[in-house]
């Protein structure tokens, strides 16, 4: 169980801090909830805390992973599927899994594609998304800017490009 003040990650949403937990009825349930804000952007979310192992909601990363994963990111493979549906289904799930390498690697792919040939405007927000998710935990594990951090994972997925 988390307490107020734990930064965690949601995978859908990056990450945040816990604010409060809160009792609330709902559907005539009586249910706890954490309150989950996002720095960035001020979304605030109310979590069940019985269902945050199911939702994949984590602990935040160490700064090693951090680095890890960043310096992981020009070797990543990423998926070249022209089928949209299948590449779009198969990136959601990576999304969903929580795992930051998974996260980069639904980036770096879209980018790629997006440089080829463009994007929906589905792909294109989840390229949003993806970007978010992964900033926002490297702005709280190791206290950069938002513009900072997004120059970062920038430099990070260009590096090798030109390999691709």
């Amino acid at each position: 169980m988390y307490q107020v003040g734990d930064r965690v990650v949601h995978p859908m949403h990056g990450a945040g801090i816990i604010e409060s937990i809160v009792q609330e009825r709902l559907g005539g349930q009586l249910g706890s909830y954490y309150v989950f804000r996002m720095p960035s952007g001020g979304l605030t979310l109310k979590i069940p805390t019985g269902s945050c192992g199911a939702i994949g909601v984590r602990a935040l990363s160490t700064s090693g992973r951090i680095r890890e994963v960043l310096s992981a990111i020009p070797g990543l493979e990423i998926d070249r599927t022209t089928n949209w549906n299948r590449r779009y289904r198969e990136n959601l799930n990576r999304l969903k899994s929580g795992d930051l390498l998974e996260v980069a690697r639904v980036i770096k792919g879209l980018m790629w594609r997006d440089r080829e040939k463009g994007l929906s405007n589905g792909e294109r927000k989840m390229l949003h998304s993806a970007k978010q998710i992964l900033v926002s935990e490297v702005v709280l594990v190791e206290g950069h800017t938002y513009p900072d951090a997004e120059q970062r994972i920038e430099q990070a997925m260009m590096t090798g490009a030109k390999n691709e």
